[in-house]
């Protein structure tokens, strides 16, 4: 039963926001997916997938498979070919531990899919507090910073209240007992003092990276009519 019903994509999504439909890959099969990269392929248009695991991956058609930038540790794959220019927007991502580094890849991704250079800082956790102030001023620099972290998810409110940019948290599910997969660091972050933290829901790199990307979108089109 699975894998024969119609797909309908979202086709007017860039018109209408400013950035194409992603293809949430953990739903769907294979042969869903192998049709949606055929038809994508077929219209010569990019499409950005996410949450395609590797053993998923490799049960696709390795004709269409070839075709697709695959990185395995964000699950995320990338057809069509990504060039950042040297001018591009800038947008800094860090991550308070290594186990948060997948969701935080898929944030990269996700912009990086849309040509937005990402600086990448990761295992500077506020329990090594030294290793966040020691890259302070770069993120200082940034448009926007991404902050990733579970456990108790301090470090997106302790971002936010150093840097002037737009800071972005994605809280994680990693952490014991009543860390209960990511719900105390999504507590944490919506109840920050840090005025103007946005918060995005548990895991949702993707997520991340849109909000990031509609905010570089505005400042665009206001530089654009200054």
């Amino acid at each position: 039963m699975h894998g024969d019903w119609d797909l309908t994509p979202d086709t007017s999504r860039k018109q209408r926001l400013g950035f194409d439909e992603t293809i949430f890959c953990a739903s769907k099969t294979p042969d869903q997916i192998n049709r949606l990269l055929q038809a994508a392929l077929k219209a010569e248009e990019p499409l950005l997938l996410t949450r395609l695991d590797g053993d998923k991956f490799f049960e696709l058609s390795s004709e269409l498979s070839e075709h697709l930038d695959y990185d395995e540790v964000s699950h995320t794959a990338i057809l069509g070919h990504v060039t950042i220019p040297e001018d591009a927007p800038r947008v800094a991502i860090v991550s308070g531990g290594s186990s948060d580094v997948r969701v935080a890849r898929e944030a990269a991704r996700t912009l990086q899919y849309y040509r937005i250079a990402v600086r990448e800082i990761y295992d500077v956790g506020v329990a090594g507090l030294w290793r966040l102030l020691e890259r302070i001023e770069e993120l200082r620099d940034m448009n926007v910073v991404i902050a990733v972290a579970g456990m108790e998810g301090t470090l997106p409110s302790v971002v936010a209240g150093l840097v002037p940019g737009l800071v972005i948290a994605v809280p994680v599910a990693t952490g014991y007992g009543v860390a209960a997969n990511g719900i105390t660091a999504l507590h944490s972050a919506l109840a920050s003092c840090a005025p103007g933290l946005v918060v995005v829901n548990v895991d949702n790199g993707y997520g991340a990276g849109c909000a990031a990307l509609r905010m570089l979108n505005v400042m665009q089109r206001s530089s654009l009519q200054s």
